[in-house]
């Protein structure tokens, strides 16, 4: 009813349905803030795995995560593209980041995820990739329809990985590729700058284009042996882009044409997402990380 004072049941059917939550937990019993932030978040993500679990009780982890060493797949997909966008002094500690980073949800990790996330928005929309790779009804019909999230330095990634019939897409490197502007350099002992307190400097309207970039081109690369051959994949792209109808494709396909012709395409990738600073009355491009 109009006016009432909301109550853990109502805000907890509201988090479910919507993912938002009181950030002050006001409905929750407690005698200070701290009390009822802790009994109201604890409440609303065990309300979160109830749902998700019930909805996919029959699930089991699929056979190529079962026997997946995800440390060697992750170094093998991103070590191109840290060898290309990371000078070699800094691509060990890079690296080392990395190798733990990719998680598959699965019936068997995807209650400790949920409890564990760090906001309760993130164990929302995690629950509703997983329950997308189960093929369950997700929490809300506005819920994204996501098959990656990255937080921090931690990417999840759906098993639906294993099944997608895209030539061209890798959404595992996609996540990956947004953990170079999650993660400031000083945590893994890399020197800061101005210009350059994350990983890499990469603008923030075009971060999402950067992982788009960075995960085709790295198929691209999987598939070809020759710059003349990576033209040629470069072209397929541009016809399965064009099935698929995806938006994105104007900024990201120009970046990916002069990636394919150059001799580092992913410094040519990141130079074109670089912020654009103003110096003295002119504009310029923050200086990437890699080396020429």
């Amino acid at each position: 009813m109009a006016g009432m004072s909301p109550t853990p049941a109502s805000e907890t059917e509201r988090y479910l349905r919507t993912g938002d939550s009181d950030p002050i937990f006001a409905a929750w019993p407690g005698a200070s803030l701290l009390e009822k932030a802790t009994c109201g978040d604890a409440e609303l993500r065990t309300a979160l795995v109830r749902v998700v679990e019930r909805r996919t009780r029959r699930a089991v982890v699929p056979e190529e995560v079962a026997t997946l060493d995800a440390t060697a797949l992750t170094l093998a997909k991103a070590t191109p593209m840290v060898t290309g966008l990371f000078p070699e002094r800094e691509r060990g500690p890079v690296l080392r980041l990395l190798s733990g980073a990719v998680v598959f949800l699965t019936p068997s990790n995807v209650g400790e995820i949920l409890r564990e996330a760090a906001h309760l928005h993130t164990a929302w929309s995690l629950a509703n990739l997983y329950l997308l790779s189960c093929g369950a009804e997700t929490l809300s019909a506005d819920a994204p329809r996501i098959v990656g999230l990255s937080d921090g330095a931690r990417c999840y990634v759906s098993t639906g990985y294993f099944r997608t019939t895209e030539r061209y897409s890798d959404f595992l490197v996609h996540e990956v590729a947004h953990v170079f502007h999650n993660w400031k350099r000083s945590r893994i002992g890399l020197p800061e700058t101005r210009r350059c307190e994350w990983l890499l400097p990469i603008d923030f309207r075009k971060r999402e284009t950067f992982a788009y970039a960075c995960e085709e081109f790295s198929r691209i690369l999987e598939l070809s042996r020759s710059r003349e051959e990576r033209r040629r994949r470069f072209a397929e792209l541009l016809v399965e882009r064009g099935s698929l109808g995806r938006r994105d494709g104007g900024a990201c396909l120009e970046i990916l044409s002069e990636a394919v012709a150059a001799r580092n395409g992913w410094k040519r990738i990141l130079d074109q997402c670089a912020p654009i600073e103003t110096v003295f009355g002119t504009r310029e491009r923050a200086g990437s990380a890699a080396t020429p």
